[in-house]
Parts: C-alpha cells; structure tokens; sequence
C-alpha cells in the first residue's frame, strides 16, 4: 500500500466536514481559525479503516503488545489501529477531572504499549496516559495519531508519528488577532 499523502488525508477530512473553518476554542483553551472534529470522520468505519491502515503503516514496525488510548478522542482509531495490528486495546478515561485507567484494565511492568489519539495541539492528554503508563511499569514505544497540530512544542521523550502534520495558527484568548475578536467562539467538544 502506497503511503497516504498529506492532501489525501485533508480531502478525508474535508469531505466528511471534520475539518472547520471559523473561530474555534480548543480543549487546550487556545483559539484557531480551524478545529479538527475528528468524530464526524471516524462516524464512518470504511474511513476509519483507511485511516488506521495509514497509519499502521508508519506503526507496524514497532513491537508493541497493547494499544492505550485516551477517552474519548483516541478510542475509535486507538481501537482500529489495535485490531489493524492484532494487539490488545485499552484505554484511559476522565474521573474527577483526571485521566485513569479503570474498569480492570492493567499493564504489566515492562509491557510494550503505543499511544494512540484522533489530534494533539498541546498534548496534555497524551502526557497524562504517558504518565499512567509510566506508572504502572509499562514502556511506551511511541505516540501515533492522526494529526499533529504541535508543531513540534510537544516533546513527549517517545517517537511522535503522525498521519497528518498540520501547522495551524493558534492564538491566546488575550490576544487574538482583529478578524477572530469580531467572529463568535465556538466550542465544538472533542
């Protein structure tokens, strides 16, 4: 299978309308002009089949035993990308505002995982379920993901593989530029 480019993976999102245009707060509070609603492209499962084969093509040669995820963004592709490459799935989930692993699930000291999420910004999800993993015992062998809108300020100490690089500009809610102060925020939920 011939690598997924970066155009053909915007022409997914574009057509299954998942990637926005407008004035947009992001879960990490930051606001962009674009907002990637991953959901609507992965509502289709011959889409996220396409999508985790991409990207299992950039995964395959880890060797990992367990595909982690976090609630709820990571869960449809973390779920694919587990089947795609015949390893177990799990994942961590919100309680009292904090991502944990729950509902019997366990790792075992030593046991090779991949992280995998829909979108990274700040990262700050993706760095908790290191954390948990960390503290179990397990080894993280990367991070995959569909898109990475980091560009490059998330250094997790793990491999960073993505489907989807994507700068998109991002502004603090005290100093947006002219055109967003004048256009409502939406939230759209992640």
């Amino acid at each position: 299978m011939a690598p997924m480019t970066n155009e053909e993976t915007l022409d997914i999102f574009r057509q299954t309308k998942a990637l926005l245009e407008g004035h947009f707060i992001l879960r990490s509070g930051l606001h962009s002009r674009q907002y990637f609603q991953c959901a609507l492209a992965l509502q289709e499962m011959p889409i996220v089949e396409k999508l985790a084969a991409a990207l299992v093509e950039k995964l395959r040669h880890l060797e990992v035993r367990t595909v982690i995820a976090p609630a709820m963004g990571g869960l449809v592709i973390g779920q694919e990308v587990a089947r795609q490459l015949g390893c177990r799935f799990i994942f961590v989930e919100k309680e009292a505002g904090q991502l944990v692993l729950r509902r019997g699930f366990k790792i075992t000291p030593g046991e090779k995982m991949l992280v995998v999420e829909d979108v990274i910004t700040r990262g700050g999800r993706v760095q908790e379920t290191l954390d948990i993993v960390h503290d179990k015992g397990g080894v993280v062998q990367a991070v995959g993901m569909l898109v990475d809108r980091s560009q490059g300020n998330f250094q997790p100490g793990v491999a960073l593989i993505s489907l989807l690089k994507m700068e998109v500009e991002t502004f603090d809610p005290k100093d947006l530029p002219e055109d967003l102060k004048t256009i409502p925020a939406l939230k759209p939920g992640s």
